[in-house]
């Protein structure tokens, strides 16, 4: 969104003046407790919930292993996206709730990822991967019996700390 007050037009901040990709220097920057907040959903018929709820899926636990995936690739961001800094994260949580669908006979699962540290950048980066890694590993786990899934709407809706 952009501010009608701005005089100055935004800039991309990994790349140097030369135009060359580079990773932000958040050097000078203090340490603060940081919290982003991302969401998303992976929409899906109605048999395949009910398999998912059931526990009947043949792979197993489908939302106790997914909620493990999105941890384990919020950990992992810096490796899976090259400019991102590598942080200690303080906490990982990762959620699941069934959602209701615009879409006739579809339905849904959301997924809710909080992501915490005290450091000099911020964790949007690692909310929004552990979203995107845990409803891709449910479709993974699914896909045998439901091609037809789709994630939607991933997105950052909470972010505190540091400086805007």
């Amino acid at each position: 969104m952009s501010n009608p007050d701005q005089t100055t037009t935004p800039t991309l901040t990994h790349f140097d003046a030369q135009g060359q990709a580079h990773m932000v220097d958040v050097g000078a920057k203090p340490a603060t407790h940081r919290i982003a907040v991302a969401t998303g959903r992976i929409e899906m018929q109605p048999a395949t919930l009910a398999i998912i709820e059931a526990g009947t899926a043949k792979k197993g636990d489908v939302l106790g292993i997914a909620r493990i995936a999105g941890i384990q690739a919020a950990k992992k961001t810096s490796d899976l996206i090259p400019l991102c800094h590598p942080l200690a994260l303080t906490r990982v949580a990762v959620e699941f709730e069934v959602a209701g669908v615009q879409h006739p006979g579809v339905i849904g699962i959301a997924c809710t990822a909080t992501v915490e540290t005290v450091g000099q950048t911020g964790v949007e980066m690692e909310a929004l991967t552990a979203v995107q890694i845990a409803l891709l590993t449910i479709y993974d786990m699914c896909k045998a019996v439901d091609r037809g899934m789709a994630v939607e709407g991933v997105r950052v809706v909470e972010k505190k700390g540091g400086s805007r």
